[in-house]
């Protein structure tokens, strides 16, 4: 493994900046370009933390490095108060693109939850065509680039709120316009999805799909209520579901594990793990194993036949890209562009979108791959 002066990462010769990727577990209010903050602050009249870039994202890493999902939360104040007009809804959307696009994405999901953008007099349908016009804008300038994308939203309700019902509805009525599903997001423990069970039936009665954060601020119980409560189709994060996994034996080649029930249901139904090593580590979400890349138990998963999936969380505060996780990912456990690729085809697969596009997504990613 080479890494060139712009940061991009060689395999045997092939650039992992160049390979097609798919990403999705990426919160737009997390991915937002620090320049871009300190400007929305300074028109909307928000005091930022820091008067450039560099001493906004010096800011930001502190503050996401203290070992827990709840500190590492704080960070967002900052991001949805410069995020309250349509202008910056737009912007940012579009941005938020071009910089995926830039990393070799082809297919994203992006999450976010249109009701923290409403104190400036938006109404939750105005944030979300707002959101949509900026995604639009974003894919027609890479297309002109050369480079073809294609990025739906996620809308997500916080789980500690109780307007869970209405970000549902707002996702259904949205469907057909770039709304693809829906999530719960924000502190995890205390606050299990079947608190926001009348909501994932509205959603299970509209045949809607659904991903839920579970296992990233607690354990094994909030990922079966995620499944139960919330009929999650996938699970976001997902990796304290390895408090589930007891190893009997290990050797140089082989690792005997005993399953838990929950931890079987979700390898054997093939439930896919939204996984974001950077972001677990500085959330202290793989504390059990450890607080470096190598301790994460993401070899394990995959090893074990989950369908793990590698994405970046939020991209400003982890000060990451899909291709920095890969090549971490290949730096801690020593996998090849193969391995690479099977993690692009799990999030091909695990895709919100209809069968003949998934199928479609694969092929782009198999052409991408054959070099």
């Amino acid at each position: 493994m080479t890494i060139d002066a712009s940061g991009d990462v060689s395999i045997d010769g092939v650039s992992l900046r160049s390979l097609p990727k798919v990403s999705l577990h990426d919160h737009l209010d997390g991915a937002i370009r620090p320049a871009t903050i300190i400007e929305l602050a300074r028109d909307a009249g928000v005091d930022a933390p820091a008067a450039d870039a560099d001493g906004l994202v010096a800011w930001m890493l502190q503050q996401t490095s203290g070992g827990s999902l709840e500190s590492y939360l704080e960070v967002f104040r900052l991001t949805t108060d410069v995020t309250q007009t349509r202008e910056a809804l737009v912007r940012v959307a579009r941005e938020y693109v071009e910089d995926l696009a830039a990393d070799g994405v082809v297919y994203g999901e992006v999450r976010w939850a249109p009701q923290l953008h409403v104190a400036g007099g938006l109404s939750l349908e105005d944030a979300v065509d707002a959101v949509r016009e900026g995604l639009e804008a974003g894919e027609d300038a890479a297309s002109a680039r050369g480079h073809d994308i294609r990025v739906n939203q996620l809308l997500s309700a916080m789980r500690n709120q109780d307007d869970a019902v209405s970000v549902a509805r707002l996702a259904v009525a949205n469907r057909g316009e770039g709304v693809v599903g829906f999530d719960i997001a924000g502190p995890e423990a205390g606050y299990p999805a079947s608190g926001h069970r009348e909501a994932f039936d509205y959603l299970a009665e509209n045949f809607f799909p659904t991903t839920v954060h579970a296992g990233e601020g607690d354990g094994v119980e909030s990922i079966r209520s995620a499944l139960v409560d919330g009929r999650a189709m996938r699970l976001g994060h997902g990796v304290r579901l390895a408090e589930d996994l007891t190893i009997v034996d290990r050797d140089a080649e082989e690792v005997r594990v005993q399953f838990g029930d929950v931890a079987r249901w979700v390898r054997d139904r093939e439930i896919p793990l939204e996984l974001s090593p950077s972001s677990n580590v500085q959330t202290g979400a793989i504390a059990e194993w450890g607080d470096q890349i190598a301790d994460h138990p993401f070899d394990l998963l995959y090893q074990l036949g989950f369908a793990v999936t590698v994405n970046t969380d939020n991209r400003t505060m982890s000060r990451t890209s899909l291709t920095r996780e890969l090549a971490l990912l290949v730096e801690a456990f020593g996998y090849d562009l193969e391995d690479i690729e099977a993690f692009q085809l799990n999030a091909a697969a695990a895709a919100f979108l209809s069968v003949e596009e998934r199928e479609e997504l694969i092929e782009i990613i198999g052409e991408g791959f054959d070099v």
